[in-house]
């Protein structure tokens, strides 16, 4: 059976909940009380950071603001676990449970749906086009956070909890071997974190990922030479 978790955030952050102004509010009524941040590469100070992204880039690429904010809130509002046989349906699981909670605020059923369909289109593994302004934002958004110095911090992070080496000793390049990155964390770079950079939706969020995509890039290579004879 696999282990899916409703996520969200624990109860008295009033310092937390002005992270997402204006929707301090919203955010108080969306993010679920109860629940522990066990992954920490999905916990609440990913979702702040996602909110930051998806301010900057709304602010020139227009959107609905209060739609966007319930979609960053509720984006991860389901989790499975990434080494998960059904991890590209943990989108639809999220798109899901935020129609309910939505659906608990009496938000217009349209608004519900817009918010759902950004939620499910977001994530790289679901491998779904975004069909809205506020979809491609929470795609960028979230995509900013897997790349640059933060995105690098989460790789590892994510692989240690997997219980994933560094690299493969013999071809850390994977020169002469198929990458897997569910055995070792510097596949995870050409397999994907490097490949994000041209998957980006709006201009701003282009913009914002050049710089990450840098320096995601210096590392990578950096750390090979350190690695490798």
């Amino acid at each position: 059976m696999c282990c899916i978790q409703v996520i969200g955030m624990r109860p008295n952050e009033s310092m937390t909940l002005q992270m997402f102004h204006p929707f301090a509010q919203l955010a108080a009524a969306l993010l679920h009380p109860s629940a522990d941040d066990e992954d920490g590469a999905h916990d609440l100070s990913h979702i702040v950071r996602v909110w930051r992204n998806a301010k900057s880039i709304q602010s020139e690429e227009g959107g609905d603001l209060e739609i966007l904010a319930a979609a960053v809130l509720l984006h991860d509002c389901v989790q499975v676990p990434k080494d998960s046989p059904v991890r590209n349906k943990a989108s639809l699981q999220a798109a899901n449970e935020s129609r309910v909670r939505l659906e608990s605020l009496a938000w217009e059923p349209y608004r519900i749906d817009t918010v759902a369909f950004a939620i499910e289109s977001h994530s790289f593994s679901a491998g779904i086009a975004p069909a809205s302004i506020e979809g491609c934002i929470l795609q960028d958004a979230d995509h900013l956070d897997a790349i640059g110095l933060t995105g690098i911090a989460r790789c590892f992070y994510t692989a240690g909890r997997l219980g994933s080496r560094l690299y493969d000793l013999s071809d850390p390049g994977a020169k002469a071997r198929p990458l897997d990155d569910g055995r070792n964390a510097l596949d995870h770079f050409p397999k994907k974190l490097l490949t994000l950079e041209g998957s980006f939706k709006t201009r701003k969020g282009q913009e914002l990922a050049r710089e990450r995509h840098r320096r995601l890039h210096d590392f990578y290579s950096t750390m090979l030479a350190e690695v490798q004879e």
